[in-house]
């Protein structure tokens, strides 16, 4: 039988489910991508890996759609079917000549959707079709919620168009300043379904801008980390600060409180990006401190490349500054100003 479910749980089941599946994907390339290209020079053998890594990336859709319908403790036919529909819709998969490409990983907030309407005609139906499931329910998944999604993409994705487009008035501020916004306004953004990636693209911020929002995401990487070690499991805080943030969606939504120790990590480490000019490139402004794309970033883009002087900066403002200044803000709002506890960051998700 169906089992009652608030709005709340729903949101939070379907956004448990995105933030995982998200991650899931994304964690072979946040740890190999790198690696791999540095290799790929002495060792060719390894362009499959890096291929495998690409494919992971792009499969972010299905990924998520059977997750969701996991999470909602759907049948296999059905989240399989919910995954198959979620893939199409994701804007990932490309049409052209008679052949089927595979290009990024599509847009969250289209997944998002589309695995909600996904799961809701699965509520309204299941007890209905029955032992009919098997033939039912793949084919109004695809025909009918892959479809809705699919023609839904267009709409959806100008969210993130206009989101871009608010972000680069920021673009026009004084430097410091600009710093500062966009290092908050990227913390913000790896914990919600807006891809930061297809942002930076889409605005090509690049310089300062990319050094600052990397260090937002690395605020939000380290911070949820953190106040969280305690109450998550060791991969649970690892798969948050170097796979993505994206993983304490469901935390960020849960209480909203929780976001102030990182904003205001995020504001210092803004002033530092600033002072010493941080930099990096559209295609690395999504990633902060995952795979260590944004360090490296900053210190190829350096003039001097990796001297001492380059690499003692890069570790101390993308890796010791995020880690005490996340220290210092979890003892300011947890002992001196308690508005958060450490049991507000936990992540319901199993391991």
């Amino acid at each position: 039988m169906n089992k009652r479910i608030t709005t709340n749980d729903f949101f939070m089941t379907l956004l448990n489910g995105v933030a995982i599946g998200s991650v899931v994907v994304l964690i072979p390339s946040a740890f190999l991508s790198e690696l791999v290209k540095a290799l790929l020079p002495y060792l060719p053998a390894l362009e499959p890996l890096l291929q495998a890594t690409s494919l992971s990336n792009s499969l972010m859709g299905v990924v998520i759609g059977i997750v969701v319908g996991y999470k909602f403790n759907f049948t296999p036919i059905e989240y399989i079917s919910i995954g198959v529909a979620t893939q199409f819709a994701s804007g990932a998969v490309h049409f052209q000549d008679g052949q089927i490409l595979l290009q990024g990983t599509g847009d969250i907030l289209s997944m998002m959707f589309t695995s909600a309407i996904g799961a809701i005609l699965i509520f309204l139906i299941r007890e209905k079709v029955k032992t009919f499931s098997l033939l039912v329910i793949p084919v109004l998944e695809v025909g009918v919620v892959g479809m809705i999604g699919y023609i839904a993409l267009p709409y959806i994705l100008k969210i993130t168009s206009l989101v871009g487009l608010l972000t680069e008035k920021l673009l026009t501020m004084q430097p410091l300043l600009l710093a500062i916004a966009l290092c908050v306004l990227f913390a913000f953004l790896i914990l919600s379904p807006i891809t930061t990636v297809g942002l930076a693209l889409a605005i090509s911020l690049s310089g300062v801008g990319s050094g600052a929002a990397n260090l937002g995401i690395t605020a939000a990487a380290i911070g949820y980390s953190v106040m969280g070690w305690r109450v998550n499991n060791t991969g649970v805080n690892l798969a948050i600060m170097f796979g993505s943030p994206k993983i304490a969606m469901p935390v960020i939504a849960r209480n909203f409180k929780t976001f102030i120790p990182i904003l205001s990590t995020s504001i210092v480490l803004g002033v530092l990006a600033s002072v010493f000019n941080i930099v990096g490139t559209p295609m690395s402004a999504g990633f902060g401190i995952s795979g260590f794309i944004g360090p490296l970033n900053h210190i190829n883009l350096t003039d001097g490349g990796y001297n001492l002087y380059n690499i003692l900066v890069t570790v101390g403002v993308f890796i010791i500054a995020p880690f005490i200044l996340t220290l210092l803000f979890k003892y300011l709002f947890t002992q001196v100003i308690p508005i958060v506890s450490e049991d507000d960051y936990q992540i319901d998700i199993e391991t």
